[in-house]
């Protein structure tokens, strides 16, 4: 810890230098993570480039008070760079973040009435929808990265996932939304929990997922999108929380 220490309190060269060289495999393999799952005009070089600076990010800012490892505080600003990069590369309608959110919020006025998981077709009624709008919504939000579940498991969409390079939640808050989201997931129907351990925990493909399931990688897909809007919408008043 004393090389962090020095690293960003006194701002030497040589100090620098060893703080990357020491946490350079940690940056790159949290880009090669993923990379695997994001668009094609995305590149890793980007990513890792994006990832140094997260760390030099989090070497000025680290506090062992906080009782957070360096290792995994880097990581979360690393990750978060990492995604700043992603959105600046991967430019999205703001038409199509602002129908993700609004299915977010169908789903949950459907849920509170009902008592039940809404369905896709109840969903797309109460959007003005046909089925098949829905679904490609579901689709072009998930390949536009609108929604997305981080490598740290905390929601995203137009604004910054949590642990970004912004200041983190303090650690009561942290352990709070944890809890609430893992509630959240185990609330989910049935097939879309399953595809969210398949692609976030066993880190399957939506190709690999199909297989699994016996579904086509589409339709994998739309089962994605709508987990996690439904996650969206439950967890609301948590990711508009100032």
């Amino acid at each position: 810890m004393t090389m962090v220490r020095s690293a960003y309190a006194y701002g030497k060269p040589a100090a620098w230098d060893e703080l990357v060289e020491q946490y350079a495999p940690l940056v790159k393999r949290i880009a090669y993570h993923l990379i695997a799952r994001l668009p094609p005009n995305i590149q890793v070089d980007d990513l890792i480039q994006a990832g140094m600076i997260g760390l030099l990010d989090a070497a000025s800012k680290f506090d062992a008070a906080h009782g957070a490892s360096f290792e995994t505080y880097a990581g979360t600003r690393i990750r978060g760079a990492m995604w700043d990069e992603v959105r600046r590369c991967g430019w999205t309608p703001r038409s199509l973040h602002r129908k993700a959110r609004q299915a977010a919020e169908a789903i949950q006025q459907i849920e509170n009435r009902e008592g039940r998981a809404a369905r896709s077709s109840e969903v797309a009624k109460l959007l003005d929808m046909t089925l098949d709008e829905y679904n490609r919504l579901l689709a072009e939000s998930v390949a536009s990265r609108v929604l997305s579940l981080d490598e740290t498991g905390v929601l995203a969409e137009d604004s910054e996932p949590r642990g970004n390079t912004h200041e983190p939640f303090d650690t009561l808050d942290e352990e709070a939304f944890a809890q609430q989201l893992a509630q959240a997931i185990a609330a989910l129907p049935e097939r879309e929990r399953l595809v969210v351990s398949l692609y976030y925990d066993e880190e399957l493909n939506l190709r690999e997922i199909g297989a699994v399931l016996g579904v086509s990688e589409s339709r994998v897909c739309q089962i994605h999108g709508q987990a996690l809007l439904r996650l969206r919408g439950g967890l609301k008043d948590w990711l508009t929380k100032d």
